[in-house]
């Protein structure tokens, strides 16, 4: 279902977002939000929609590689102490 409103460009090119579609889309003030101009259009996306989004698709990746939880914990676990070692000089804590 669309909901038109009317908004008007203030002098520094803010808009204000009515109270009501902010609850509907769970922003709150100081959150961010992710602009896209396609076709003469501009989509208003909450950033957090877009971060569990992603987070998603790479849970899905991973469901779809077959690899095993545990191999990917334990092999994020071993590029993470050689990060930290090549980086600090020393092996990160347990």
């Amino acid at each position: 279902m669309s909901d038109v409103r009317r908004s008007t460009i203030r002098n520094r090119r803010q808009i204000t977002l009515p109270a009501d579609i902010c609850r509907r889309l769970g922003i709150e003030v100081g959150d961010s939000v992710m602009l896209e101009v396609e076709d003469g259009y501009v989509r208003l996306t909450p950033s957090r929609k877009r971060a569990v989004d992603a987070l998603a698709a790479i849970q899905k990746a991973f469901q779809e590689s077959g690899i095993p939880e545990e191999e990917l914990l334990e092999e994020g676990r071993r590029v993470r102490a050689e990060m930290t070692e090549k980086v600090y000089g020393r092996q990160p804590p347990a």
